[in-house]
């Protein structure tokens, strides 16, 4: 987006965009996990409620988000969708994209008939704390605890 006519399209992930969401998923996190995007990809093909889509800027995947309604986690009802990744190459982050993967999640998902959207962040990422703020999100219900063994 350094000039200022191009403007991301948002699409459906397909499988050639996977090295690329692979690629954004290492910078973003500093490690390599083909086994996990593999794994997402599978359930996606299985799953016909599960979103997966990226934004696309000058023919370069450069952000992804992933979202899917469902009724099976957590036995919460039918209405209810959840966001299980969202990651913005390093390069493009702060330009707007993660809000129009967010928007085009939500609308697909309000098509669907959910009215509620889940999301699990770690409380000490502030600023995804923030954009999930600025996407409307509030403190939910559930809480998270876990135990390590």
């Amino acid at each position: 987006m350094n000039d200022k006519t191009s403007v991301p399209v948002i699409r459906s992930m397909t499988h050639k965009d996977l090295p690329s969401i692979i690629e954004i998923d290492a910078k973003l996190l500093k490690r390599k996990r083909p086994e996990v995007w593999e794994a997402k990809l599978a359930q996606l093909e299985k799953r016909p409620s599960m979103y997966f889509l990226v934004a696309e800027l000058d023919g370069k995947v450069v952000g992804f988000i992933i979202g899917d309604a469902s009724a099976w986690e957590y036995r919460v009802p039918d209405n209810v969708g959840w966001i299980d990744t969202i990651g913005i190459h390093p390069e493009f982050q702060e330009k707007g994209i993660a809000k129009m993967l967010m928007t085009e999640l939500i609308n697909l998902l309000k098509n669907r008939g959910i009215t509620h959207i889940n999301t699990f962040v770690n409380w000490r990422e502030l600023e995804l704390l923030k954009f999930f703020a600025g996407s409307g999100f509030e403190r939910g219900a559930l809480l998270n605890l876990e135990l390590k063994v």
